[in-house]
């Protein structure tokens, strides 16, 4: 019993790395998350503490939106052909 317990992890783990390859949405928005995590404490520092922790996150979120819709405006404006 004890060897079916731990084969299982082992199993998920290389279930979710095969998978990594073909759906890449979930680790650009797992990296978003990330990023945001360095970015929500720059911004409540930056904001003299006059923005609560949840307004910080959500303005740190907003601001990875704009640059990634900008940097994909961007492509899509002058490499039109790969869209």
């Amino acid at each position: 019993m004890k060897l079916i317990q731990k084969a299982q992890p082992i199993e998920t783990v290389t279930e979710i790395w095969s998978e990594w390859r073909k759906q890449k949405l979930p680790l650009y928005l797992f990296l978003a998350m990330c990023f945001n995590l360095v970015l929500a404490p720059m911004v409540y520092a930056a904001s003299d503490r006059t923005f609560s922790q949840s307004q910080a996150w959500a303005l740190g979120l907003l601001g990875l939106v704009t640059v990634g819709l900008s940097i994909y405006l961007f492509f899509v404006m002058f490499v039109p052909e790969k869209f």
